[in-house]
């Protein structure tokens, strides 16, 4: 368990709540255990000392005191100022602090004193009474060791159940807890999943709604709310692929004609400047709109799983090669030169339009964010279950904290403080696709300010044709 989950808190707060109510019935009951225990013994000291008090009263001059010498009971007589008048046979032996025992002339006092021999505490009953015009007390006393023997036990079994109390109280909260918290870790693990419903369109498991084992309490109430919000988003999602798959579908059309009427009409002899200059900005719009749709039919076509290629025995480096000619006139615009290092064949097997496709996207990406008068590497290397296409330029570089986020469709990259922004298209996000209708994945490594290297990793050629 993690420091900081609930488990462990509620098990701790349930181990400290318990352990503080043991520890205090423990105290409480010690404490009326010892008074009445005490209570006991006074009763009896007082009951021993009710005949001797009669033949006192009734025999001044008896010296009986002198002559007891019973188990365990201690009798003294005492006058006003503390002179032990007659004390019992066995208590001439004990050295008690006569001086410590209380004395009052209207009352009976009970204390428990310190002895100075093996008896080491004794419980001293002060009975006053009156012979004649004397004030008297009589002493009555005996050992508590039985007494603190017993309350000795119970701390004894306290201090051991204790901790056996608490071990099985930590065992059972957690129990309890984790059963408690079940529906709030389904619930994590349902959101996650559909988290990745929602990262990976190409997902398809079916949504999973969380079990409702009592609709009427509060854990019962949130998973209902959480079920009907995953459905509710579920739904959102699907309903929204699907409408940029209509919506892109049903663009294509019109943005074709369209653009071939501007391709007419620029195509006519003497056309006046003043119409063939605004008809030449909407033909290149035009053209841009046309290629944001295809970009957008085809990623929707990938999130329904739709994406279909026509798979066939090729060579990955003449793929590559023929990707890098067709490049050639951009990089030459910008005095950019492609270096390659495609020596080595690699057979394949692939679709070849969605692999040029897919290499075209990073050379124009790097050849478009490239300083003027650099280069370009493409280097192509084959592994043992993998083949490595890189891609390397040395442009401006993306910043460490949008690299997690360069294939979502139109995130923008901010390059510095004064807002400027990189392209947000769809480029990556297609080519990220058609890598996964490969079974790919594509690295990106970026030094900001020096320049960027993507790597795409494609299954070997004998894993590509199984």
């Amino acid at each position: 368990m993690k420091r900081d989950s609930i488990r462990l808190r509620m098990m701790l707060l349930f181990c400290a709540v318990v352990g503080v109510l043991v520890a205090g019935s423990h105290l409480g009951y010690y404490a009326l255990l010892r008074r009445e225990i005490q209570s006991q013994m006074d009763r009896e000291l007082q009951g021993a000392a009710g005949p001797v008090l009669r033949d006192l009263i009734s025999e001044p001059n008896s010296q009986d005191i002198n002559e007891f010498n019973l188990v365990d009971e201690y009798f003294a007589l005492i006058d006003s100022t503390g002179r032990v008048l007659q004390q019992s046979r066995n208590l001439r032996d004990q050295v008690i602090a006569i001086d410590a025992v209380p004395r009052a002339s209207a009352e009976t006092v009970c204390r428990t004193i310190a002895s100075g021999s093996e008896l080491a505490k004794m419980r001293v009953c002060t009975i006053p009474f009156t012979r004649g015009s004397e004030v008297l007390h009589l002493l009555v006393a005996m050992p508590t060791r039985e007494s603190d023997h017993a309350l000795a036990s119970l701390t004894r079994v306290t201090l051991v159940l204790l901790p056996i109390g608490l071990l099985l109280t930590g065992v059972i909260s957690t129990w309890y807890v984790g059963k408690s918290l079940r529906p709030i870790t389904d619930l994590t693990t349902h959101a996650a999943r559909l988290t990745k419903r929602v990262s990976d369109p190409l997902r398809k498991d079916e949504l999973l709604l969380l079990p409702v084992k009592n609709p009427h309490d509060e854990l019962g109430k949130l998973a209902c709310t959480v079920n009907e919000l995953l459905a509710s988003l579920d739904s959102a999602l699907g309903q929204l692929r699907q409408f940029v798959s209509d919506a892109s579908h049903e663009l294509r059309t019109p943005l074709s004609v369209l653009q071939g009427e501007t391709e007419l009409l620029l195509s006519q002899p003497k056309l006046p400047i003043d119409v063939s200059k605004p008809l030449t900005v909407i033909h290149g719009e035009l053209r841009k709109l046309s290629r944001i749709v295809e970009s957008l039919f085809t990623l929707a076509m990938a999130d329904a799983g739709q994406l279909r290629f026509s798979a066939e025995a090729l060579y990955l480096n003449e793929v590559l090669e023929e990707t890098c000619v067709l490049a050639d006139p951009l990089a030459k615009a910008k005095q950019i030169r492609i270096e390659r290092k495609l020596d080595a064949e690699i057979p394949y097997f692939g679709d070849e339009a969605s692999l040029r496709e897919l290499f075209f996207i990073f050379l124009d990406n790097a050849i478009k964010y490239s300083a003027p008068a650099t280069q370009v590497c493409v280097h192509m290397q084959s592994q043992k279950d993998v083949v490595e296409v890189i891609f390397q330029d040395h442009g401006v570089g993306i910043p460490p904290q949008h690299l997690p986020r360069i294939f979502e469709r139109f995130y923008r990259v901010t390059q510095n403080g004064d807002g400027e922004t990189r392209s947000g298209g769809l480029g990556l996000a297609i080519a990220q696709a058609l890598v996964s209708s490969h079974n790919g994945t594509i690295e990106c490594k970026s030094t900001f300010g020096e320049g960027s290297t993507f790597k795409v990793s494609l299954p070997s050629p004998s894993n590509s044709s199984s």
